[in-house]
């Protein structure tokens, strides 16, 4: 197979194996995030009535790193390669029906959510969102249970856990933007705002498997533990502070119990960086 070698009786797996073309439509979403920030420095975000470019802009930029970071970690799922090719092309499809609703809706004036007074088209472009986002959040979960399998455990052992991490946040994430949908905005009491939720939960999927990557040795698997139950503590302190419908800027519990808990997630890391004696090379197979 491709891409693989056999080494002391395992097949090592590689990050992306396979995933050229998952990796070009999250590069797609780099591309318009960038058209989209040229026409907000030009002529400003807001497009009347209910439209704005600069949430395109961060949706596309955020659905991209989405999408390369999942076809980065693919590969160690254990999937068959026809189960592999289902996700990958409905995910795919899913997210170019995404790219073209937000970008083009927006540039149109129309919020592609939440359509106010909008004509027909409008209404099944919201309806058709709403349904792809659906569709998203069950696709996802089919893929984040293969990570809990022992099949995928032994791929890797150290990053399948760290990607188990980043699977439960990126549900909490899902959940947020359920939320969001049924709250019929982001904005939740005075100033509780749910995309902090929805957006930090996501990034998990950078934040923890990076601690498991650069663990090279078997000492620092503690390490990984530690980034995960800090990052899940940190958004469900953040969940709870939005609940509450307060800022989450604001000086109180919540907030700095998030802070501090991002804070313990990010010392594993420095803690390795500045390690002078680890191990250079990374087995993914470790």
């Amino acid at each position: 197979m491709k891409n693989q070698a056999v080494v002391g009786g395992y097949q090592s797996t590689k990050f992306f194996q396979g995933e050229k073309w998952l990796v070009l439509t999250g590069l797609l979403g780099f591309l318009l995030a960038g058209v989209c920030a040229i026409w907000v420095m030009l002529y400003g975000g807001p497009v009347a009535p209910n439209g704005d470019v600069s949430k395109a802009f961060s949706f596309n930029a955020a659905l991209g790193i989405f999408l390369l970071s999942t076809a980065a970690i693919i590969p160690l799922s254990a999937l068959g390669t026809r189960s592999k090719a289902f996700f990958r092309w409905s995910y795919i499809a899913l997210a170019l029906y995404s790219y073209a609703a937000e970008t083009v809706q927006n540039f149109r004036g129309v919020d592609p959510r939440f359509v106010e007074n909008g004509t027909p088209f409008d209404e099944t472009v919201s309806f058709i969102f709403t349904f792809v986002a659906l569709l998203l959040v069950l696709f996802y979960v089919f893929l984040a249970v293969q990570y809990f399998r022992r099949k995928s455990y032994s791929l890797s052992p150290k990053l399948v856990v760290s990607i188990r991490y980043a699977m439960i946040a990126v549900m909490l994430s899902f959940v947020a933007g359920i939320w969001i949908s049924f709250n019929d905005g982001r904005v939740v009491g005075l100033q509780g705002n749910i995309i902090w939720l929805h957006g930090l939960g996501f990034h998990a999927l950078q934040a923890v498997p990076f601690v498991a990557w650069i663990s090279a040795r078997k000492s620092h698997a503690r390490f990984i533990h530690i980034t995960g139950i800090a990052y899940l503590l940190g958004l469900v302190a953040i969940g709870w502070q939005t609940y509450l419908g307060h800022a989450l800027l604001e000086l109180s519990v919540f907030p700095i119990l998030a802070a501090a808990c991002f804070l313990i997630a990010f010392i594993p890391v420095l803690c390795l960086l500045l390690n002078k004696d680890r191990v250079k090379s990374y087995d993914i197979r470790n």
